[in-house]
């Protein structure tokens, strides 16, 4: 991987994120209402609409008023709550840690699952395991998100069971086996949809790379079976895996925001439909951006550790 490569993909996704601030500005702007009026009420006079709007400046130039937002930005200061009066930037991110957190725990779960899937599929092609792999996998990607939620609730979070709670979030800091307990049943939802599809891209590798010719070389020399498998076959059939988990970042994005209301998580996709729902601009500009940056970012470093570790394709 060359530098001019990094640098490109690093003028990529700023020039990227400049398009999705201008977007999620410009997005907001059409929301229905007045930002005014949902904080005196539809009681307040004109007088005091008019001050409010010159306060928050909403009786700026559109042009203008995405100057100063995205000036604040850039400085890391994403405006005030109108909903909470306080500052958006600690309450996003500290919404934005704690969905990361469930991400990353769905991801874990997701590559402890699904790459033993995929490889036993690929392994006993035709069988009954790879049958019984994509007829999961078929499910899993075709079942919605408040659908598995439903399942997992009704079977996990039985009044009369009580094995794991059905809401809220507890600190790991705090207490760290109670929110480990709390993390499950959401981590468990997002991961099925992850699994399905990420155990279907490594069987379909793992089936071309077996059948490679630097595979076929590796059993001619006489090594064994689990180190072609794995020196050889696994690591050449996962690096296409990288780019297709960086993708499913999208869907974590999407789908965490059904999940975390679902299950009364306070993550920032919960963070962004209270926001819609009080149309507290400040917070639904910052929460919109903040994902959308995530989202770039994951593709960002998927793309550089794809050229770093695929040493075959050379990057000008």
């Amino acid at each position: 991987m060359s530098l001019s490569y990094f640098i490109r993909r690093c003028g990529y996704i700023v020039f990227t994120l400049l398009v999705v601030s201008l977007l999620v500005f410009g997005i907001t702007q059409l929301l229905p209402g007045n930002a005014a009026v949902m904080l005196l009420g539809e009681n307040a006079t004109p007088e005091a609409l008019a001050a409010v709007s010159s306060r928050l400046g909403l009786d700026q130039p559109a042009w203008l008023q995405y100057w100063h937002w995205l000036s604040g930005v850039l400085a890391g200061d994403f405006g005030t709550s109108l909903r909470t009066g306080l500052p958006v930037g600690p309450m996003i991110f500290g919404a934005l840690g704690r969905s990361l957190l469930l991400a990353a725990a769905a991801l874990l779960l997701m590559l402890a699952v699904a790459v033993p899937l995929g490889v036993v599929a690929a392994l006993k092609r035709g069988r009954l395991a790879d049958l019984l792999v994509s007829l999961v996998s078929y499910v899993g990607v075709s079942v919605p998100e408040f659908v598995t939620a439903t399942i997992v609730l009704i079977l996990l979070a039985d009044p009369a069971l009580r094995l794991f709670p059905a809401s809220g979030y507890v600190p790991l800091g705090e207490d760290f086996w109670a929110g480990l307990h709390h993390l499950v049943l959401p981590v468990l939802t997002i991961s099925v949809i992850l699994v399905a599809h990420v155990s279907r891209m490594v069987r379909s590798e793992m089936v071309d790379v077996l059948h490679s010719d630097y595979v076929r070389a590796a059993r001619l020399k006489g090594l064994r079976r689990r180190t072609v498998l794995i020196r050889h076959a696994l690591r050449n059939a996962l690096l296409p895996t990288i780019t297709v988990v960086a993708l499913d970042v999208g869907y974590l994005l999407g789908g965490i925001i059904v999940v975390e209301e679902i299950f009364a998580f306070p993550g920032i996709g919960r963070q962004l439909i209270v926001a819609i729902q009080a149309r507290d601009l400040p917070a639904i500009q910052a929460g919109a951006l903040v994902m959308a940056a995530t989202y770039g970012l994951a593709n960002f470093a998927a793309d550089i550790a794809y050229a770093w570790l695929d040493k075959r394709i050379q990057y000008d």
